[in-house]
């Protein structure tokens, strides 16, 4: 049977009243399902903008809540930063190396390595992503980008710490773009992941790798059902609250 992690990602929308209606609409929809045997087979994650995340802390049963970010520093002279002490008082996970960071903000692997680093340390767990650019994938370097962005996100880490981390595969190219990779394409991936964690862990096992990457209701359900894709990392339909729901139900289908 399987499980899923369904995470929201809502960057930078939503105030702190459009937050809370959402949580609120979000756990109503789920409270009445006529059958919510199956809901402990799936997390749900939402990530909101860090003056959203104490006030929706804990509103819904159903729902966890991560940081979009954190420093790699505890405290300090950083102007503008949040340290992982401060997020842990108000989250379970944090984003890390999201694609974004990575490409507007001019994050590298090693500042993304100590922030997982720091993030464990703390007690949070981080959901990394990795993924490559449509140049790299037109030019056959999906692999070589995948391993190199592992290599050096995961370095210093031990199996255990390994263990703790959850994954997302984000091809850049289809994020926003209204480009989604084929099932069969995210799989592929997906799979190389799994291998690559595996060969740095003690125990050969399935790894909780997310897809992400325009995900929508109408692809949802075809892309979970994936042998290697544990669950969805979804950005513009995580927005909706009625469009969110209906990828929750997608995976319920599915457990």
């Amino acid at each position: 049977m399987k499980k899923f992690i369904i995470a929201a990602n809502w960057k930078m929308n939503k105030n702190v009243a459009e937050s809370l209606l959402f949580i609120k609409n979000l756990d109503t929809k789920i409270r009445n399902r006529s059958d919510n045997s199956k809901i402990d087979k799936i997390e749900i994650l939402i990530f909101p903008p860090f003056t959203a995340l104490h006030p929706i802390k804990g509103k819904s049963f159903f729902i966890s809540t991560g940081s979009q970010n954190i420093f790699f520093e505890k405290n300090g002279a950083y102007t503008g930063e949040i340290s992982p002490e401060m997020v842990k008082e108000i989250a379970e996970y944090t984003l890390i190396g999201h694609s974004e960071r990575r490409e507007i903000f001019g994050e590298t692997d090693e500042e993304i390595n100590k922030k997982i680093k720091i993030a464990l340390s703390n007690g949070l767990k981080p959901l990394l992503c990795i993924g490559e650019s449509l140049e790299e994938r037109e030019s056959g370097k999906t692999f070589k980008k995948i391993e190199e962005q592992l290599e050096k996100n995961l370095s210093g880490l031990t199996p255990e710490e390994i263990e703790e981390i959850i994954f997302a595969y984000e091809p850049i190219w289809a994020i926003g773009t209204g480009k989604t990779a084929t099932p069969g394409q995210a799989q592929e991936v997906h799979a190389y992941i799994a291998k690559l964690i595996n060969s740095k862990c003690s125990v050969e096992k399935k790894r909780m790798i997310l897809y992400g990457g325009s995900v929508k209701p109408e692809n949802s359900r075809e892309l979970l059902s994936q042998n290697d894709i544990s669950g969805a990392l979804i950005g513009g339909a995580s927005l909706n609250v009625d469009s969110f729901f209906d990828i929750i139900e997608n995976s319920l289908e599915l457990v």
